[in-house]
């Protein structure tokens, strides 16, 4: 059996597996099973706190960090170019970097990415978030896609954390399937949701597909619409265990996020 039919096979069983109750049954019923519940405080080290507008002001980026301080967020994530900015004001902080690469589109080259991840890293960057090459994938060119994150991998230093995003809007449920498996086989940590600015965002339905596929081994983080402390608790419920959000202080204080951006 060649690679591509191996993966094809897996990704059926896994919808099987999932056709009984459904995915978004098996993350409600997850999620409320936290006993007790987190205060919404406790949810600041899930948080990686985010800014990725092309129009936000440096002053955006200085709010970022001193609320990413200010409350402990697991890290902030930015555009490559505002890597090393963020760094210095986080330097000491305890918060991590976090750099996308191949934002949004998912569809420059290998070498691209990797270069631009080389760069992140040195400049500060601890984790990379990258972009699927999603038309490839949604082409059948999964070895394409496989080395496209190895690529990318091998660009990293050992420590580095290393999240997929699969762009969940624009696949079908055997495609999300299929991007998380070779994911996984890639070397990433986590496989994410969404860029944000694909036209959708997580989902308590994809969360639970997607951790059901990765096992115990490797993570899960929501991103896109997640704005508020229970949408927050139900991707965890579903089995998330970071979440990437604009709205972070606002859904580990209950409060209206201050910043236009």
């Amino acid at each position: 059996m060649d690679e591509k039919m191996l993966i094809e096979r897996i990704a059926g069983e896994v919808m099987k597996r999932l056709q009984g109750d459904g995915a978004a049954q098996v993350g409600q019923a997850l999620a409320s099973s936290l006993h007790p519940p987190m205060e919404p405080r406790q949810l600041a080290q899930y948080i990686d706190h985010t800014m990725l507008k092309p129009d936000a002001p440096t002053s955006a980026y200085d709010q970022l960090c001193s609320e990413a301080i200010q409350y402990n967020f697991k890290s902030v994530c930015v555009n490559s170019s505002w890597v090393s900015y963020v760094a210095k004001k986080l330097q000491g902080s305890g918060v991590k970097v976090c750099a996308v690469v191949g934002f949004p589109l998912g569809a420059m080259d290998s070498r691209s990415k990797a270069f631009e991840t080389r760069g992140a890293i040195e400049h500060g960057a601890s984790e990379i978030d990258m972009v699927l090459a999603v038309g490839k994938l949604k082409a059948g060119e999964y070895d394409y896609v496989e080395e496209d994150i190895r690529a990318v991998r091998r660009a990293t230093r050992s420590t580095t954390i290393l999240k997929v995003i699969i762009e969940t809007s624009m696949l079908t449920q055997e495609e999300k399937v299929l991007a998380c498996q070779i994911a996984k086989r890639s070397g990433a940590n986590f496989v994410k949701t969404s860029t944000g600015f694909g036209g959708g965002g997580a989902t308590v339905e994809d969360i639970a597909l997607m951790k059901s596929v990765v096992g115990e081994g490797m993570e899960v983080k929501a991103s896109g619409g997640v704005r508020d402390y229970d949408k927050a608790m139900a991707m965890i419920g579903a089995g998330a265990t970071r979440i990437g959000a604009v709205s972070s202080v606002a859904i580990v204080t209950g409060k209206r996020g201050t910043s236009n951006y």
